[in-house]
């Protein structure tokens, strides 16, 4: 393939980066009507993550002077006439410094041949219906900049395989959300795969949408702890009591874990199964993840590990303190021995969990590895999280609280 976009330039393709600055969001005027809350919607635009806005030949002038510089414009363009007579008006330029090469969006192939091509990027704009359409639509889009495609059908296979024949290739895929008030459906798009798509086009004509839209995807952003290196300062069996498994309806890679401790005060790096055990198969779906009583941490609040069951949302976070959800399937809760495990941090923090005393239970050490708890001893280095103590219903309080 060549690396190659269609403007003729050499360049690396980008992943996107939930979290980073790797993601396009392309707001769509074809359904806005000219009214005040229209006017207040995109002047939200300016301000907020939305990176492009799609106008159209009949709406530039009324539109364009309320998007600031910082929003790329993407023109949709019939045909090749259009387009000319837009440069010759001036109404649009191909280059221009504050904000780059013009971006055209067209499902006329013909376009790419245009001679100031070099000083536009070109998007094809595909609709999905079929197995036919789909392998058109990549086809197509491949000789593009971009592609953007909307699907017909509420499933995200096509996404997926649109995805996995464009990874080796530079084009840029955009999907375009179907319905306007789908937020769900706008973020996950983002994440199917893992991957996702490079960007979305969800275009919110009320502010009801568009504020629950903007609150997952900062949700979504902000997904992310500060993990700490804390020192092993004892470890002893407690005796016998109740334990619970999380068994995630997920995969854990071998850097991430799930954050359990016994107060609010934080929680250390508990591993999955997915390390080799001598005596049973793995289970990389799994985190032993101590006393029934325990706090499991999120972001933005914690939750009793005796509160979750299946269908509940657990935090998983790996050793650099990304953060991503996944439902719970199962939690497996059996009287077992157990052992109280702290460890001191650097502010002077002192965080314990109380986990199923076996040596096949296991934490992260500093350097990202597993350490079989019941081999722990002061001075070991493992992973874990600090936060101010005080919880009331799993929310973070202003009072002063002591746990012991």
């Amino acid at each position: 393939m060549n690396n190659t976009n269609a403007s003729g330039e050499k360049f690396t393709k980008q992943q996107p980066s939930i979290g980073g600055v790797g993601f396009h969001l392309w707001f769509d005027t074809a359904n806005l009507q000219m009214d005040q809350q229209a006017k207040s919607i995109l002047e939200r635009l300016s301000r907020s993550k939305y990176s492009g806005i799609i106008l159209y030949p009949d709406n530039l002038k009324k539109y364009q002077h309320l998007v600031n510089g910082h929003l790329q414009k993407i023109i949709s363009i019939k045909n090749r006439n259009e387009l000319v007579d837009l440069i010759n008006n001036d109404q649009i330029r191909p280059s221009d410094e504050s904000s780059g090469q013009c971006i055209i969006i067209t499902n006329n192939e013909d376009l790419l041949d245009f001679e100031d091509k070099g000083k536009m990027k070109f998007c094809f704009k595909a609709f999905v219906k079929d197995a036919e359409s789909l392998n058109e639509a990549i086809e197509k889009g491949m000789k593009f900049d971009y592609l953007s495609i909307l699907f017909d059908d509420p499933t995200n296979i096509p996404l997926e395989l649109v995805i996995a024949r464009l990874q080796p290739t530079n084009t840029i895929l955009m999907k375009e959300i179907k319905d306007i008030n789908d937020v769900e459906d706008a973020i996950v798009s983002l994440g199917v795969m893992e991957v996702g798509a490079d960007g979305i086009i969800f275009s919110p004509t009320s502010h009801e949408v568009y504020d629950s839209f903007i609150k997952e995807l900062d949700e979504l952003i902000a997904a992310h702890v500060c993990i700490q290196v804390g020192t092993i300062t004892r470890s002893k069996p407690i005796g016998m009591g109740y334990r619970g498994c999380i068994d995630l309806a997920a995969i854990f890679n071998p850097d991430e874990g799930i954050l359990v401790g016994s107060t609010s005060q934080g929680g250390l790096l508990c591993c999955p199964e997915v390390f080799h055990l001598p005596y049973m198969e793995l289970r990389p779906f799994r985190v032993n993840a101590g006393g029934i009583h325990s706090y499991v941490f999120h972001v933005d609040h914690t939750d009793y590990l005796s509160e979750l069951k299946a269908g509940s949302s657990v935090m998983v976070v790996n050793a650099a303190g990304k953060v991503k959800k996944y439902p719970v399937g199962r939690i497996k809760t059996e009287i077992r021995p157990l052992r109280l495990i702290e460890a001191a941090f650097e502010g002077g923090e002192i965080v314990n969990v109380i986990l199923q005393d076996d040596w096949h239970v296991r934490i992260y050490s500093d350097k990202v590895t597993p350490l079989n708890i019941t081999e722990l001893k002061p001075g070991d280095k493992v992973l874990g999280y600090v936060t101010e103590p005080g919880r009331h219903v799993g929310i973070k309080v202003d009072e002063h609280i002591i746990e012991k």
